[in-house]
């Protein structure tokens, strides 16, 4: 392989200098402006002081050039043609030399700016504030647009970067360069400080006017931005429902409320940018006749020379081109600090669900699973909550398959959120093998429960992809297991995509949405197949199957459960009446508790809704009882 460059070389070992991905876990965002700012600069503060520093000099270094080059043009005012070389040849060249020399300056700044700070800095932050967000909880993302949240992690990043850039850097460029005009010029005469001073105390007033109206509408922008993201997104994210109920209209003028609230304040903006423009031009001008002007009347009073004239009038025509610049980057600070401020409102939300300091790696060994007094209300809390799970008590026996039934809202799939840790119960302990789940970690608790819900999600990568899921590490040969164990394996061969990928590395489109949703139920029951955690949790598990299909994965499940302690929630009864116990709830109680035969004698509340469901989803013509058959070397199935 060919050498690289040294150039190439050279860009590679400042780029090198920051790692974009540290493994240490992100700690929780600070709330307050500054703080925030502090924090996400950490492991970027040497290299930022550096590029600081060099700043610095950069300014000091173009305000002295334009001294040197006065004092250059009273030489060739005060010199012979054939005389210049042999009086200042040696001081003209150390001078070209100086100039020469501040490239390395120049090339060192630069290199820590855009190749160790512009990609870095931002990619580390993005880094950081994507794991956060991936340790919310499921609460907080019911109450968040997705496309909103991310709109805030990638653009709070960028506005992270380029705030601290512009203070440690533009600021800090012309506050040096100006303090040192100012001591040059000074040096030539003191009257010529006059106009500047002027300037700026009318510059500052400018400043103070425009910014913090700019500041305003940039936060008001900001969050206008945001919010037209995540109703974009999320009509995309939906688009079958968009199209199925035919509001594509409907969702286009959704948006277009959004985009009116952003365009009101784009044209806020640009009304306080051009009077700004306007304001700075004309002082701009008043500055440069104010400087000429007493530079003119000061050499024809003979107090200056013709060096200090070209010398003042050169600085005050840079700071022409400065100043449009500085309010620009003043502006654009402003921006950013508004969008840093709107992002901190939900970058730095605390997590609802955070392990314990001690929390340690569950461990099961047998499976099993109690509800000790369990007390939960979403939302507010206290006295007045209505509370979902009320009380609620139950001991699942290792290895024990039990139904939970119940009407909706009843509780039940509260019950598995709780045991996944999903939420915080209020008070009252779950148990795993008599370890309480708040006291461990939750990757730890998850990685021992496996869960098929009937709302099944895939991630937009290929089907090996989503299977491996369950377990990553696993062959490639467990995987088609899995997959010819839940029923899948055969239509997984005769996929394909776009870009021309086959079988299991076909991509199954955003949260699977090229498959059918059968289809969708089988690549999730391989995945949860492949983990084969002790602990199972079936919710609706073959809803979105065809009675054809659902019979022929229904012994493989049955094998899935063997030596597994199983939570199966249906609404369907006829898929659970076969379980060892079927646990029947309330507004959050238990209310009965046995197997099929025994909750029917009773005539309860289970009675009455297998009575309500026996006609329409059993398919038996007499709708009588169930009939489960011992037989079967898999597992009780039904018949």
């Amino acid at each position: 392989m060919a050498a690289l460059p040294l150039e190439t070389h050279l860009f590679r070992f400042f780029e090198s200098k920051v790692d974009p991905y540290p493994e240490a876990a992100p700690q929780p965002a600070p709330r307050g402006f500054f703080a925030f700012l502090w924090a996400g600069t950490e492991g970027m503060r040497p290299y930022i002081l550096g590029m600081t520093l060099l700043t610095a000099a950069i300014g000091v270094f173009e305000a002295v050039l334009f001294a040197m080059l006065g004092h250059v043009v009273d030489w060739l005012a005060g010199t012979e043609p054939a005389q210049l070389w042999v009086d200042h040849g040696g001081t003209l060249i150390l001078l070209g030399a100086v100039i020469m020399g501040s490239t390395f300056l120049v090339a060192l700044q630069t290199m820590i700016k855009h190749q160790t700070l512009a990609g870095n800095f931002p990619m580390r932050l993005r880094w950081n504030f994507h794991r956060l967000m991936l340790g919310q909880s499921l609460a907080f993302y019911q109450d968040e647009f997705a496309g909103r949240v991310s709109a805030k992690v990638m653009q709070t990043a960028l506005a992270v970067r380029d705030t601290c850039l512009i203070m440690t850097d533009i600021l800090v460029f012309v506050t040096i360069y100006f303090v040192t005009m100012i001591i040059i010029v000074g040096g030539f005469d003191a009257w010529l400080m006059v106009p500047f001073f002027t300037w700026v105390a009318l510059y500052a007033v400018a400043l103070r006017w425009f910014v913090p109206r700019l500041a305003k509408v940039s936060r008001r922008q900001a969050d206008a931005r945001a919010l037209m993201t995540g109703r974009i997104t999320d009509a995309y994210t939906n688009i079958s429902t968009v199209k199925l109920f035919s509001h594509a209209g409907r969702e286009a003028g959704y948006a277009r409320s959004a985009m009116q609230e952003f365009m009101g304040t784009v044209h806020a903006q640009m009304r306080l940018v051009s009077g700004m423009e306007i304001v700075i031009h004309a002082l701009s001008m008043a500055l440069i006749l104010g400087i000429a002007g007493t530079a003119l009347w000061l050499w024809s009073a003979g107090q200056v020379g013709v060096g200090a004239l070209a010398a003042a009038t050169a600085m005050a025509l840079r700071l022409n081109g400065m100043s449009h610049w500085i309010m620009w980057e003043m502006a654009s600070l402003f921006e950013q600090v508004g969008t840093v401020q709107d992002g901190i409102n939900t970058l730095s939300r605390p997590h609802a669900v955070v392990d314990r300091d001690d929390a340690k790696t569950l461990t099961v060994s047998r499976g099993e699973v109690r509800f000790d007094q369990v007390c939960f209300a979403y939302g507010a809390k206290g006295a007045d909550a209505r509370r979902v799970i009320d009380d609620f008590s139950l001991t699942i026996r290792p290895g024990e398959k039990i139904g939970v039934v119940g009407r909706s809202g009843a509780g039940k799939s509260t019950l598995v959120n709780l045991l996944l840790r999903f939420h915080d119960v209020e008070s009252g302990r779950i148990l795993i093998d008599g370890q309480d789940v708040a006291s461990v970690t939750q990757n730890s608790l998850r990685e021992h429960i496996g869960m098929v819900t009937q709302d099944t999600s895939l991630l937009h990568r290929s089907v090996r992809d989503n299977i491996l899921y369950g377990r990553p590490q696993a062959s490639d040969a467990e995987m088609i297991r899995a997959a010819e164990r839940a029923e899948a394996h055969e239509f997984v061969l005769g996929l394909s995509d776009p870009k021309g990928r086959t079988g299991y590395d076909a991509h199954v489109g955003e949260r699977g949405v090229k498959l059918s949703g059968g289809q969708r139920q089988r690549i999730a029951i391989a995945r949860v197949m492949l983990k084969d955690a002790p602990i199972l949790i079936l919710d609706e598990a073959t809803s979105a199957l065809d009675s054809e299909i659902e019979a022929a994965i229904q012994a493989s499940l049955y094998r899935l459960m063997e030596g597994k302690t199983v939570i199966a929630i249906a609404h369907r009864l006829s898929t659970i009446a076969a379980m060892d116990r079927l646990v029947v709830i309330d507004e959050g109680r238990i209310v009965e508790e046995g197997d099929h035969h025994s909750l029917l004698a009773r005539d309860g509340l289970y009675a009455r809704l297998w009575a309500h469901q026996s006609g329409g989803f059993l398919g038996e013509a007499d709708g009588g009882p169930l009939k489960v058959s011992e037989t079967d070397a898999a597992g009780p199935v039904v018949v």
